[in-house]
């Protein structure tokens, strides 16, 4: 049997956590479960909808998704997590951009439904995206954390675990806009905008499955805070620990700072 390098496996309240030893274990092995729990879903009902976040640290998942065999593809409906206010349609810099490269165009989903960064309206936007994901439930969420803890754009400033929300609009913190620098995504702060469309906390937690995945050092602290503070928006990620279907799966550098667990 091949080996899945996997290191821990331990549980933090409801959340299950599984440590792997490269970001190439952890992002097959996340993968992996995501297409057992696809293909599951795609044996008993007619269509499946998943949520995907953009970020480098999905692209071992996402690529490994991308290959990934037996997945009916056209009965999957897919959509995007957050996106920054203001960038024309197609920027290099745009989260639909790098979800479209990472995956949309690699397998032929039925639907892919698209935040819009540069609409007439934001509200109206916020609107729109609001109504299509509420026109049946959300199957799959793949997410990641930020340095900050936020999940999506939600970040400690404006996450709110009762939002009453799905879609909203939201002003990035000062740690998320240094994190897109850290990420390789802009060359300087002053080059990421300041707002951003979010699907908000509620919207991400009433997936019936969370798949996160969160490697890299950059990651340690906000890995510790989610599975060791206490489950506030102070650290909106550790709202994870309430939903009764997660996994967050991590590479030994983001789980060196864990304390007395597992």
């Amino acid at each position: 049997m091949k080996s899945t390098n996997l290191k821990k496996s331990f549980n933090v309240d409801k959340l299950k956590v599984e440590v792997y030893g490269d970001r190439a274990s952890m992002g097959a092995q996340a993968a992996g479960m995501v297409s057992v729990r696809l293909r599951e879903l795609l044996s008993s009902k007619g269509e499946v909808r998943m949520i995907f976040a953009a970020a480098p640290s999905q692209n071992e998942m996402l690529d490994a998704l991308a290959t990934s065999p037996g997945i009916n593809w056209n009965r999957v409906t897919a959509f995007h997590m957050d996106e920054y206010v203001g960038l024309m349609k197609g920027a290099e810099e745009s989260f639909g951009t790098f979800l479209n490269r990472r995956i949309f165009s690699r397998v032929e989903f039925g639907k892919v439904h698209y935040i819009n960064s540069a609409p007439e309206s934001v509200t109206d936007e916020c609107e729109r995206y609001s109504r299509l994901l509420g026109e049946a439930p959300i199957d799959i969420v793949c997410l990641g954390i930020g340095e900050n803890g936020h999940i999506a754009f939600n970040d400690p400033g404006v996450a709110d675990f009762n939002d009453p929300h799905l879609v909203k609009v939201v002003r990035l913190d000062d740690k998320s806009r240094r994190q897109q620098v850290n990420d390789g995504c802009f060359p300087s702060s002053n080059d990421v905008p300041r707002e951003a469309i979010s699907l908000t906390v509620p919207a991400l937690v009433g997936g019936g499955f969370l798949c996160a995945v969160v490697p890299g050092p950059t990651k340690a602290e906000a890995v510790r805070a989610t599975l060791n503070s206490d489950v506030t928006t102070e650290c909106p990620a550790t709202i994870l620990r309430s939903h009764s279907d997660a996994v967050l799966f991590l590479d030994v550098d983001s789980a060196s700072r864990i304390e007395h667990l597992g």
